[in-house]
């Protein structure tokens, strides 16, 4: 398992969210380049960005700040936020090496299974974001966390099952920038569930312990924002699940 630093850009600048939430950011005064720059020293290879001023325009808003994250760095550039449609898709491909679809894989099935299967599956990740009902029973939600489904985590990978999807990102919102610790259970279901695909752990990530405890599950990556921000972990603990590191 890889530590894969996160990056939320707001007009260009870094910030967390708590639970997906606009009204409660926190900016950071580090440049997003400047920190891209230190996580690759680190020894990382890949950066996860959130663009977020994307998300709410429904449109990518930050590619030319993200293309000079990359070429600066070196770092393979996962992106999300804002990406809703093929001309979307194809546009952001031509800045980073892998694109984030969040509510688009629930609410346009056909559309993004068909971009797995013309545009490079690999390329291509699913952002599922889950509340867990009364039951533990994990829902999807849509529109930046807002609107809960009556599908389950379960039948939404069940449906793209025939396809060949590589990797899922997973969020527990009610964990997301709140620094509470991962919901394991979560993960290592998902793992023993499906274990050909490379899940993705994210939310409440606090300290070199948390991910001690991830790796067990077996997940290929967990996702960490606002504890790299705070720094929460020793550098030498970082490097020990950075690739290169």
């Amino acid at each position: 398992m890889d530590l894969l630093p996160a990056i939320d850009i707001r007009n260009g600048r870094c910030v967390r969210l708590l639970r997906g939430d606009f009204e409660k950011v926190t900016l950071y005064e580090v440049n997003p380049v400047e920190l891209a720059k230190d996580y690759c020293s680190l020894g990382a290879k890949w950066l996860h960005v959130v663009d977020l001023d994307g998300a709410q325009s429904g449109s990518p808003k930050n590619l030319s700040l993200i293309k000079m994250i990359s070429s600066i760095t070196g770092l393979k550039i996962q992106l999300g936020g804002g990406i809703r449609s093929t001309s979307h898709a194809i546009e952001a491909l031509d800045y980073v090496d892998r694109v984030v679809i969040g509510s688009l894989a629930l609410l346009k099935p056909i559309l993004v299974k068909k971009w797995l299967k013309d545009l490079d599956s690999d390329r291509f990740c699913l952002a599922l974001d889950i509340n867990l009902d009364k039951d533990g029973i994990p829902h999807v939600t849509t529109h930046g966390w807002t609107k809960n489904s009556n599908n389950t985590l379960w039948d939404l990978l069940e449906s793209y099952s025939e396809t060949n999807l590589k990797h899922v990102l997973c969020t527990d919102i009610a964990r997301d920038g709140a620094l509470l610790g991962p919901n394991v259970s979560l993960y290592q279901e998902c793992v023993d569930r499906y274990p050909h695909i490379e899940f993705q752990a994210s939310g409440g990530v606090r300290d070199v312990n948390d991910l001690h405890v991830l790796k067990k599950t077996g997940v290929a990556y967990a996702i960490s924002g606002k504890a790299l921000l705070e720094q929460r972990f020793s550098k030498e603990e970082i490097s020990l699940f950075l690739p290169n590191g």
